[in-house]
């Protein structure tokens, strides 16, 4: 029986590495989180770098020289130019496939996602602030917001990555499905895993955490997100939970805010409508 589940887990991790989708924009961020979504990406999965260009509409002005940002031309060859980039910097790890589309970043990449089912999304960790990232709409908040399914936020790695993994555990469903994913990667990768139990937290249940990670847990008596941002200084890759809070919801969200607030990368773990990960983890 403990074999039997031991699989199941494992299995429900591997899914979560199977469709993955990066946004590309032509930045250092973009190119490591398509470095690390190559590596993560399971042996018979599918990386797809995806680029999206656009122009601001026009809102009046006079003169004869077209502004940049106005310049079909440029800004549809800079991000051919930067997914030619992404596909060259994961060649020693996969084969990727480019998709270049007209639309705003956020969207399009959104709406590939329900498209193709992809069943996680990376991107570059955003260099604004949570709460100014929230108003102003950067495409990571806004990704980790809205996203239908799993979201890596990538930081700069050191080699080996990923070598020292955290994951949040707190009983629930969608803790049990980090602590899946979390689990799987270590064995693949021959990683150091450590379970974290915040009892700072709300509706902690000692029973399903337990359950969860066959009583091997280390506690803190602190909130969930300062518990997780404090071991994270010695990790490479946190794992979350993410029970899907969208809009002002979501500023309390514990997910969302190690996301933005960790110092290594973070794997947000979603269970998206088409992968029925919960059952699988419930028989």
């Amino acid at each position: 029986m403990a074999t039997s589940t031991h699989a199941t887990r494992l299995e429900a991790g591997r899914r979560i590495f199977a469709r993955i989708l990066v946004g590309v924009s032509g930045s250092q961020q973009a190119l490591e989180a398509a470095r690390q979504a190559a590596l993560l990406q399971d042996v018979n999965g599918q990386l797809t770098l995806f680029a999206a260009w656009d122009i601001p509409p026009v809102l009046g002005g006079t003169g004869s020289e077209v502004p940049y940002y106005h310049d079909e031309a440029l800004q549809r060859t800079a991000a051919e130019r930067a997914l030619a980039a992404a596909r060259e910097y994961v060649e020693p790890y996969t084969a990727a496939t480019a998709m270049l589309v007209r639309g705003t970043p956020a969207a399009a990449l959104l709406e590939e996602i329900e498209r193709d089912e992809d069943v996680l999304l990376a991107v570059g960790a955003s260099r604004v602030g949570r709460l100014l990232g929230v108003v102003e709409g950067s495409v990571t908040s806004e990704v980790i917001h809205r996203a239908p399914c799993s979201v890596l936020v990538a930081r700069p790695a050191r080699d080996g990555f990923p070598r020292r993994i955290t994951v949040g555990v707190d009983g629930s469903v969608e803790s049990a499905a980090a602590y899946a994913a979390a689990r799987y990667l270590a064995e693949r990768f021959d990683a150091s895993l450590r379970a974290i139990v915040a009892w700072g937290g709300k509706d902690v249940n000692e029973r399903l955490v337990n359950a969860i990670t066959d009583g091997e847990q280390e506690e803190r008596w602190l909130p969930p997100v300062e518990a997780l941002a404090t071991t994270a200084d010695d990790a490479d890759l946190v794992v979350v939970g993410s029970r899907g809070l969208h809009g002002l919801r979501s500023l309390g969200s514990v997910s969302e805010r190690v996301a933005h607030n960790a110092g290594c990368s973070v794997l947000v773990v979603r269970l998206p409508a088409w992968q029925r990960v919960a059952e699988e983890l419930g028989r």
